[in-house]
């Protein structure tokens, strides 16, 4: 997916319909001069509904629709006639959109099921004709109430990658490598940092047509947490993922530090993705021998962990093996 087609910030103002009036009306014909209070209710206003849809991956179809407005319900007519209720606008959302008040920031709702609904902005009711208030003491009721005016406001959405292992790394660590390698994925691979602009998912077959889900997340840098390189526009999209696979090169200065770092951005971002399952996976194995491979394994921190070359191949099926077993015990 190219990046400039990849959103996942929305700011929108939705506007529910205001109900319909209840009107006023005594019956009237050829044969009645002075029928009954027969005035009719009113519709109900048109509810935002937001509705997820897994064929979405973006948040790119509302990038332009800043406004959405529902349609109001119509007045009651006579002859006890309900006014027509509002037309409700249903807005579809990729699942994992988080929902929040702009004005104060407060979380509404997320949406994380294929074919959810949830009202963003209520519709307003519709008023009471005078029929509603005929009584034995009051035969001629000459009063209805007004519709009840919608829901409006400004709303953020945030789209939060669903997937089951997420992938965490410094720039140019080989994330993007390997999901292209082990998936159909084709995400963007070159030699310098932040090639990777946007989450990218791709489905990894495992034994016995089994599968699951990997999210190549843009690279994190030291200071992430505080909004440093992509900073906080990605870390969100980690919030989601089931397990957490990190992605040290074995050329690096010192792997178990740059293990540690990757650790702490999250921990200071949310301290709740500790509790994730995790593993290490040190990349471009292939430019180790026995001793040097056995020299960092010395210095490893204590989780699970593998020694991989997407250029190779090497240990890519042990570490599919490690991740099944951990996501499912």
């Amino acid at each position: 997916m190219p990046s400039s087609n990849f959103i996942d910030y929305v700011k929108i103002f939705c506007r529910s319909g205001n109900g319909g009036a209840g009107i006023v009306h005594f019956h009237r014909d050829k044969f009645t001069t002075k029928g009954g209070p027969d005035g009719g209710n009113g519709g109900r206003g048109g509810h935002v509904f937001l509705k997820g849809n897994e064929q979405f991956w973006t948040l790119l179809h509302l990038k332009y629709r800043k406004h959405v407005f529902a349609e109001n319900g119509r007045n009651g007519a006579s002859a006890l006639k309900t006014g027509a209720d509002g037309q409700d606008i249903i807005v579809e959302v990729p699942l994992g959109t988080v929902v929040k008040n702009a004005k104060t920031g407060e979380f509404l709702f997320e949406i994380t099921k294929d074919g959810e609904s949830k009202i963003l902005a209520g519709g307003g009711r519709g008023g009471l004709g005078n029929a509603h208030f005929k009584s034995s003491t009051n035969q001629t009721p000459r009063y209805a109430q007004p519709g009840e005016s919608g829901e409006e406001g400004w709303f953020i959405l945030e789209l939060k990658i669903l997937a089951d292992v997420g992938l965490v790394g410094f720039p140019n660590s080989g994330k993007s490598t390997l999901l292209s390698v082990i998936s159909a994925a084709k995400p963007k691979i070159a030699n310098y940092p932040f090639t990777t602009l946007v989450p990218t998912l791709g489905i990894v077959q495992y034994r016995d047509d089994r599968s699951f889900v990997m999210a190549d997340i843009p690279g994190i840098i030291e200071g992430a947490h505080d909004g440093k390189g992509l900073g906080l526009r990605f870390l969100r999209h980690i919030e989601r993922n089931s397990m957490l696979l990190f992605l040290v090169p074995a050329d690096a200065d010192n792997v178990r530090e740059e293990y540690r770092v990757l650790l702490n951005e999250l921990k200071l971002y949310n301290p709740e993705l500790l509790d994730k399952k995790r593993m290490l996976a040190v990349s471009k194995s292939d430019l180790l021998d026995e001793e040097l491979t056995e020299e960092i394994r010395k210095d490893l921190p204590d989780v699970s962990y593998v020694f991989i070359s997407s250029i190779t191949r090497f240990g890519l099926d042990g570490m599919k093996d490690i991740i099944w077993k951990e996501m499912n015990t």
